[in-house]
């Protein structure tokens, strides 16, 4: 690891309610997957550590409320959000065609910069609904990267934030080995997402030794 200062981003997850924000992220922070997590209630905030090349990048993972009645908060969570991800239960199209709203907002409100990953979620049930070709070209004329996932198995998710991670740090690390390193991985990896062919990444994450209420 080299001395470079750690690289401190905030990220979202907006999406309908019962989308599988939630487990996603417990997918990735505990690499578990719980069938009866209760749902957020405003915002709850996990840090996750992610080494990409020679930096180790800091995630502060938001995971949002899908609720209506929690709406008029959700967008208190764009400020200083560099990247989000956009979640839809590929069974349920009603929450695919949510997810223009929730892109929408989040340019009207958060930052300009932001990069977008959208994600079908729950690819482990056999009734999808919303084809993954139909997203596929949604996320190319919005650009945006598409994945879809399965917080149930841990199919994917994974790649998701690591990609999310090296597009922000794409934009922001001036360093041009690791710029170079970020922009290679993404042309072998996360183009290969689009025919669904992205194998497991070996991610490294670090749980966070602080315990930090206030961390986020």
């Amino acid at each position: 690891m080299s001395d470079q200062p750690n690289l401190d981003y905030k990220i979202v997850l907006l999406g309908d309610s019962s989308v599988g924000k939630s487990s996603l992220v417990f997918r990735l922070s505990k690499n578990r997957f719980c069938e009866n997590l209760e749902p957020t209630i405003g915002g709850l905030c996990v840090i996750q550590n992610i080494e990409i090349g020679e930096s180790e990048v800091k995630l502060k993972i938001w995971d949002t409320a899908g609720q209506e009645r929690f709406h008029s908060l959700t967008p208190l969570y764009y400020r200083g959000a560099k990247g989000a991800i956009i979640v839809y239960d590929i069974t349920n199209s009603e929450s695919y065609k949510r997810a223009t709203d929730w892109i929408l907002e989040l340019r009207e409100n958060g930052e300009q910069d932001a990069k977008i990953v959208l994600v079908g979620n729950k690819i482990d049930l056999e009734r999808k609904v919303v084809e993954d070709t139909t997203a596929q070209k949604f996320a190319d004329k919005n650009d945006l990267h598409f994945f879809t996932t399965s917080a149930k198995t841990g199919e994917g998710v994974n790649q998701v934030f690591f990609v999310l991670a090296q597009l922000i740090s794409q934009m922001n690390i001036s360093n041009n080995e690791n710029k170079n390193n970020i922009s290679e991985y993404l042309k072998n990896h996360s183009l290969q997402n689009k025919n669904n062919n992205l194998n497991t990444v070996d991610l490294q994450t670090k749980k966070s030794k602080k315990k930090n209420k206030n961390c986020c």
